[in-house]
């Protein structure tokens, strides 16, 4: 079974303009992603944040680290805003976790018919078939490590460093 974690972010069609509001738009869930995307894994899902990646500090990434510690399971499918994935899964990978936790998002709103929220869901899923225990970034059918993973602002994309 997968653990689910959602933080908010554009995978979820949240907008969000201040750090202290919640999203300003309509927003989809987790749930509705994996519905589209025809994921027929099971899993169980935990909504621990709602924010925007920019206003994710050292506390909620804390909160991420326990999250994950105490869930029962080896495979978590943690879902981020991309313009703090990468800062987040060094965070996670720096802790030497036993288990194989894959952080995922979108470049496009969930809300938003040409989205890729369902199918980087899709492909974060069926990544964890051949991954070993570890910190992952899985982003447009590319996957890297934690510690080789930086974020192309100008092509909108996730690539070795």
């Amino acid at each position: 079974m997968i653990h689910i974690i959602s933080t908010g972010g554009t995978i979820e069609g949240l907008e969000y303009d201040d750090p202290n509001k919640k999203g300003v738009s309509n927003g989809i869930s987790i749930q509705d992603l994996l519905q589209i995307s025809g994921n027929e894994e099971k899993y169980c899902l935990d909504k621990i944040l709602d924010k925007d990646s920019r206003f994710i500090n050292q506390e909620d990434r804390i909160t991420i680290a326990n999250t994950i510690t105490s869930s029962t399971h080896s495979k978590i499918l943690l879902t981020h805003g991309t313009i703090t994935m990468v800062e987040t899964a060094k965070y996670l990978g720096s802790l030497e976790l036993d288990k194989t936790i894959i952080l995922t998002g979108a470049f496009i709103l969930g809300t938003q018919p040409n989205t890729d929220a369902p199918d980087n869901l899709k492909f974060a899923i069926a990544s964890f078939e051949n991954l070993n225990s570890g910190v992952y970034i899985a982003m447009n059918n590319t996957v890297l490590p934690w510690y080789n993973a930086k974020k192309n602002v100008s092509k909108n994309r996730f690539e070795p460093l």
